[in-house]
């Protein structure tokens, strides 16, 4: 995938001079405190930087940026799994919060949805999210995937216990085969 054009926004390749806005539109504990810890806050230059390396040196290109005029104002990917889950991934995703509420997030789930299963043989996207987090469980209904179940005390997320509510969509509910 080079570029998906969703209208209101692209999901394209990250890019090295992503930096700035990158660093700008993470740096922000509301959306650190709803991520996994290898998400920093503050979102500094420097991780800034090191997510760069990483993310456009991927092959198979798996994590992408959102961006809204040609500014990266949030990231979307898959993790895909190894060994007897390979035909799994998890899909991840963030957005800077001048852009909340404007549907960019359904969007972009709806689209890195499908472009997941035509590009790798999966059977299986799922997403695990804060129990809490009403916001990202709406995003995740809405775009398809269904309430597979509450896990209970499944994290900890800066010395708190979480339950973790994990979501899923199949292969054939996307792609007509």
């Amino acid at each position: 995938m080079t570029v998906l054009d969703c209208e209101k926004f692209v999901i394209r390749p990250w890019v090295q001079s992503d930096l700035d806005s990158l660093v700008h539109h993470a740096n922000n504990e509301k959306i650190a405190s709803q991520l996994r810890d290898r998400f920093p806050h503050p979102y500094t230059r420097e991780a800034g930087r090191a997510w760069l390396d990483i993310a456009t040196s991927m092959d198979p290109l798996t994590a992408f940026a959102l961006a809204v005029n040609e500014e990266a104002v949030g990231g979307i990917g898959i993790e895909l799994k190894e060994d007897i889950a390979r035909c799994s991934a998890e899909i991840g995703y963030w957005l800077g919060e001048e852009h909340w509420g404007k549907g960019i997030v359904t969007k972009a789930v709806i689209e890195m949805t499908r472009h997941a299963f035509e590009t790798f043989e999966l059977t299986r996207l799922y997403a695990l999210v804060f129990e809490e987090n009403q916001a990202s469980r709406r995003v995740l209904e809405k775009a398809g995937y269904t309430l597979d179940a509450i896990l209970q005390r499944n994290t900890i997320k800066a010395g708190r216990i979480h339950n973790q509510a994990l979501y899923s969509t199949l292969r054939e509910n996307v792609i007509s085969e």
